[in-house]
């Protein structure tokens, strides 16, 4: 006779840590495929691609590829505002900007196991995203950035501080963090921190990325 089994629970991946931006108006500089080969070989287990400009085509030929690293490196792979892309490479995840379709409809289209990032800017975003259920919530720019020309105010340490109590959702700030920056951060309650520049314009990226992975030990 044998032992009753417990049955099967649907776990989501671990959403915290190092968030990898892979953005691919860096692809005319470099591999994007080498740059998550590296990420994977330092631990990094979280990557989400971002294309804001490219067709949908050139962006499912990209994203499939990324993807199809990923998968292999045990990685989670998020698809950046486009829930159709991130469907058509079975991605784990899709995150939302302010401007994109709202989350109470991504969720209808992407169903209820892909996971759902939303970016946020203020304590009313923060709870809404909250309410609506997101997975997990980007919260910045904490410091001033050079990835986005026309980004939203800057928020600091006491902004990010600030929103911490509104939601027991991960938090992952973003802009213009350094690793130096992670440990402030990490007191001011983030559960990991979202990078794209840093890595993608660093000259010796491995270092870097070990520099980042070595705040989260």
């Amino acid at each position: 006779m044998t032992a009753d089994r417990a049955p099967c629970v649907f776990l989501p991946p671990a959403i915290s840590g190092f968030y990898l931006i892979v953005d691919d108006s860096w692809a005319s500089r470099c591999s994007l495929i080498e740059v998550v080969h590296q990420a994977s070989e330092a631990g990094v287990k979280l990557v989400q691609y971002r294309n804001k400009t490219g067709s949908m085509k050139q962006a499912y030929v990209a994203a499939h590829a990324l993807r199809a690293v990923a998968a292999e490196r045990g990685m989670t792979f998020i698809v950046n505002d486009r829930c159709d892309l991130a469907l058509a490479v079975e991605a784990d995840g899709v995150h939302l900007g302010q401007a994109d379709l709202p989350l109470r409809l991504a969720r209808k289209v992407v169903g209820q196991k892909m996971l759902i990032g939303v970016s946020t800017h203020n304590p009313e975003q923060v709870r809404m995203a909250a309410e609506e259920g997101a997975d997990y919530l980007g919260f910045g720019p904490i410091f001033s950035t050079r990835t986005k020309a026309n980004h939203d105010p800057v928020v600091g340490l006491e902004g990010l501080a600030g929103v911490r109590g509104l939601t027991t959702l991960p938090i992952f700030a973003i802009g213009g963090i350094v690793p130096d920056s992670v440990p402030a951060l990490q007191a001011a309650g983030v559960n990991g921190v979202a990078v794209a520049s840093a890595i993608l314009d660093a000259g010796d990226r491995p270092r870097m990325l070990a520099q980042f992975m070595a705040q989260f030990q």
